[in-house]
């Protein structure tokens, strides 16, 4: 009876969009919602596919990370996450590899762009009531792919590994420590026996200081697990954007 409720429930609903019942309609179903099998809509309104409803805001997104993909991945090959070596790589790049600057430039001005697309495609999707039912659930994803775009603009930030970046991240972390339950220096934090070398703080940076250990893991964090994290989610997202009937139209 409550596994019945849970099913006839929003949230359910929310996610999967027919039964699982063996049945004709269903199985068409499983054709025409498929990204693979059928990657456009049964139908899409007209007014969904104009320039001005849109702008395109998810679209730009998709192809700054792939900038900043293409781009991270050639700046891999002339960095090392070592603090004897990382500024150091940071100048020789500027100034000795062919087009480094404009390659850093790109890189940086790309992860720029990107978290502002993010949130304008956010607020158009909020202004025109597009997280509604029965994209709520896509809606959730969209908001764990912003959080996951400004951790990795947060993470990338320490790799240069000069002033700005050192200072950036020991106030970002600072926060960190100051997390309710979570952090050392936050409150409730006894409840759970965080002390300063098991804290969120201490998990993020490896040490209690900014340091080795910090640039390690925020190069791993940067060029492997948030990547991976973000392109999972994206795949998501653009299969319930395909399943949910294309884009949004106006309502």
């Amino acid at each position: 009876m409550k596994f019945k409720k849970l099913r006839e429930s929003a949230l359910w609903r929310s996610v999967f969009r027919h039964s699982l019942a063996d049945t004709p309609r269903n199985r068409a179903l499983a054709v025409t919602s498929n990204i693979f099998l059928h990657v456009h809509p049964v139908q899409t309104k007209a007014d969904a596919v104009k320039f001005r409803f849109t702008f395109c805001l998810g679209g730009l997104t998709l192809l700054m990370f792939i900038i900043e993909t293409v781009t991270g991945v050639l700046l891999m090959f002339y960095y090392r996450p070592v603090t004897e070596y990382a500024y150091l790589d940071m100048k020789l790049l500027e100034h000795t590899v062919l087009f480094g600057m404009f390659l850093r430039n790109m890189h940086r001005w790309a992860a720029h762009a990107m978290v502002i697309l993010v949130m304008l495609h956010m607020l158009r999707v909020f202004l025109t009531g597009s997280y509604k039912p029965p994209r709520e659930f896509n809606w959730v994803v969209g908001v764990l792919l912003l959080v996951i775009t400004l951790l990795l603009s947060f993470t990338g930030y320490l790799l240069p590994w000069d002033q700005l970046a050192f200072w950036a991240i020991t106030v970002g972390t600072k926060m960190a420590g100051a997390t309710p339950f979570l952090g050392n220096e936050g409150p409730f934090h006894q409840l759970l026996g965080i002390h300063p070398y098991n804290d969120l703080q201490y998990l993020l940076l490896g040490d209690s200081v900014v340091g080795g250990n910090a640039l390690l893991r925020f190069y791993v964090l940067h060029c492997v697990l948030l990547p991976l994290a973000c392109v999972v989610l994206m795949a998501v997202h653009f299969w319930r954007i395909r399943k949910d009937g294309g884009i949004s139209r106006p309502l």
